[in-house]
């Protein structure tokens, strides 16, 4: 019986594993745990396996080190800054702003409200990446307004709590920094290869928003009139100035970043979004300086621009002229917008153009300052967030001087902040403390050996593989959180994927996609439960139109979190269909053209060497022989 165990010491323990977390144990202790206590029950039973089980007392002086090491890995710094720039925005009134604005902007519409929470919940995936910040700030903010106007309570439930795990697959996820730290890949090339899935994930929400509104009409009707406002002083809303100022800045951005070397992919995408919206932000600030009242001045200023523009192409800085063109872009429209205007009597930079641009810049900005400079190469991940988490404490110190609301932005918030971002990075570094003490055992009666051999010899080869490996993590994200997923499972499944000549980073993103339902399905989803914490609990009365309001019921806000989940499945079988909308991150790397480093090779001035090598006196070296030892 001893022998059996022995033999079987791997399988006994992943279960123990199981139970322990089954139990209801904390996690970090429940892998420390059952770490040690097997490492001890397997340094008695290696006699009877010796093939199987190669730990010794001396190996538990390993533990430290290991510790150490997962203390130092710079890669994970990047969770406390960027869990610490999502709470600086969500806190400082960003998400409110964003929610108000874009909610305005497509209220009218039929499901405008739900399509806004899409919007606004993959603009704070991109700014925030935490889930609970997301979910809760779109809960308390716009389901009272869902609600008022007669949204249907699951539908309503389910576009917020599924808004709010885009944050997972959309950079800068904290999942996907772990997943690219358990697999040993790049978090750039992680984020790189996740950006599209991401977009194709939002867009696939907003699709089941427009059948809905579609089929069932009364389930997510537009917002009545009374309920708009941003209205020019003529009642119209100004929403072609909008469209007119989109598509200008649009077409600039895409000609400027035209003229650099990024032609293709993910960052492409990135920077040409931040090169519109900078021109925009440049149209709207000039229009409201200068614009119709300043026409003469304007004028000036585009002259003065245009000139600088001149003087530095003759100069041949092309880099800094780029510059000066998106300046001189901005300046020129603001010119014809303000003669247009002066002439006319019209405004074509409408209040809602004006709003929209002023509160979407902030975001966008901070998107460019940390995955722009990921993507482009600038900086390293935990650079970025750092350079995050300083870009939200200065937005937010520029909203509470733009609002002179002391609120939006003090001690008390950067105190509170600091501690959340606290908490959670120490949770995240016991669970890796935790885990690296259980592997540390798990290696040692190979069990690494038995779940590869258990993985690669599936029926069905890579597809076979992914279809019991996704299965599997869709059940296990039932009773396990991402971060658990990913310290516990991610390593044991990384070496079998490779294996099998799988790309990590493709299996990573896909795994990031499927583990999205841990947060959207009971009985632990995360996201349902930040939701239902905010959710009306009690009959309410609306403040503002004085009805009894019923609150949403937990089976609700299930029901309403299930087509999503079906949606996400989806997304995860389109990923692996489809692995181009992953590996699009390998052409964004650098390429190497072997005859041009030829041509530099045979450029090359080393005497003796080469043709252009010169007459130093030396036999030119012969590579066909052998060296001559004297």
């Amino acid at each position: 019986m001893a022998e059996l165990i022995a033999q079987n010491l791997a399988p006994i323990m992943f279960g123990a594993l199981i139970i322990f977390l089954l139990l209801g144990y904390p996690v970090a202790f429940s892998l420390a745990a059952n770490g040690l206590l097997f490492f001890f029950l397997a340094v008695e039973l290696a006699p009877l396996a010796p093939e199987t089980i190669t730990l010794s007392w001396p190996l538990l002086q390993a533990l430290p080190d290991r510790v150490y090491g997962t203390m130092s890995n710079e890669v994970l710094l990047a969770v406390p800054f960027f869990t610490f720039m999502g709470l600086i925005l969500e806190r400082s009134g960003m998400a409110e702003d964003l929610l108000d604005t874009i909610g305005q902007l497509f209220g009218p519409v039929r499901g405008g409200l739900a399509y806004a929470v899409i919007f606004v919940g993959a603009l704070l995936a991109a700014t925030t990446g935490v889930v609970a910040a997301s979910v809760i700030s779109m809960g308390l903010i716009s389901l009272p307004i869902m609600l008022r106007y007669g949204y249907d309570r699951r539908l309503a439930s389910g576009v917020i709590a599924a808004s709010g795990t885009l944050a997972q697959i959309i950079p800068p996820s904290l999942v996907l920094i772990v997943m690219a730290d358990q697999l040993g890949r790049s978090v750039g090339d992680m984020y790189e290869g996740a950006f599209i899935p991401g977009l194709v994930l939002t867009a696939m929400y907003a699709g089941y928003v427009l059948l809905m509104s579609i089929f069932y009409p009364k389930s997510a009707p537009g917002l009545p009139p009374e309920a708009i406002g941003y209205r020019e002083p003529n009642g119209t809303r100004g929403v072609w100035q909008l469209g007119i100022l989109v598509v200008f800045s649009g077409l600039v951005g895409y000609y400027a970043l035209s003229q650099t070397s990024i032609r293709a992919g993910s960052d492409f995408v990135i920077l040409t979004i931040c090169a519109s919206t900078v021109v925009a932000l440049i149209c709207a600030i000039i229009n409201r300086w200068l614009g119709a009242k300043h026409v003469v001045a304007s004028a000036i200023l585009t002259a003065a621009l245009i000139s600088v523009y001149i003087l530095l192409l003759r100069g041949g800085h092309e880099n800094y002229a780029l510059i000066v063109e998106m300046f001189v872009a901005g300046a020129i429209y603001s010119l014809v917008v303000g003669v247009i205007e002066r002439m006319s009597g019209l405004r074509l930079m409408s209040r809602m153009a004006e709003q929209v641009t002023f509160v979407m810049v902030p975001p966008l900005l901070l998107i460019f300052l940390v995955l722009g400079t990921i993507f482009i190469g600038v900086a390293t991940p935990t650079e970025g967030g750092a350079m995050g988490a300083l870009g939200s404490v200065i937005l937010a110190a520029i909203k509470r001087k733009l609002d002179k609301n002391p609120a939006r932005f003090n001690w008390t918030l950067m105190r509170q902040a600091t501690e959340a971002t606290a908490k959670l990075s120490a949770f995240v570094l016991f669970i890796l403390i935790g885990a690296r003490v259980f592997s540390l055992t798990f290696y040692g009666v190979n069990g690494h050996i038995w779940v590869e051999h258990l993985l690669t010899s599936l029926p069905g080869g890579q597809v076979g593989f992914l279809i019991v490996v996704n299965l599997l993590v869709f059940f296990l994200a039932f009773f396990l959180d991402y971060f658990e997923l990913a310290f516990i499972i991610i390593p044991l499944l990384g070496p079998a994927a490779e294996k099998l000549g799988i790309d990590l980073i493709w299996f990573g993103v896909i795994l990031g996609v499927n583990m999205q339902t841990s947060f959207m399905h009971p009985p632990f989803g995360f996201s349902l439960f930040f939701l239902r914490s905010v959710a009306p609990k009690e009959p309410y009365i609306d403040r503002v139109t004085g009805k009894r309001m019923e609150p949403i019921t937990t089976g609700q806000i299930y029901w309403g979190a299930i087509p999503f989940v079906i949606i996400q499945l989806i997304m995860v079988a389109l990923v692996v269909t489809f692995p181009q909308m992953v590996m699009h991150y390998k052409s964004a790397g650098t390429t190497v053209d072997p005859a041009a480093v030829q041509k530099k090779l045979d450029e090359l001035l080393v005497p003796g060497i080469g043709p252009g090598g010169g007459d130093t006196g030396l036999p030119p070296l012969n590579f066909d022989e052998p060296p001559k030892i004297q």
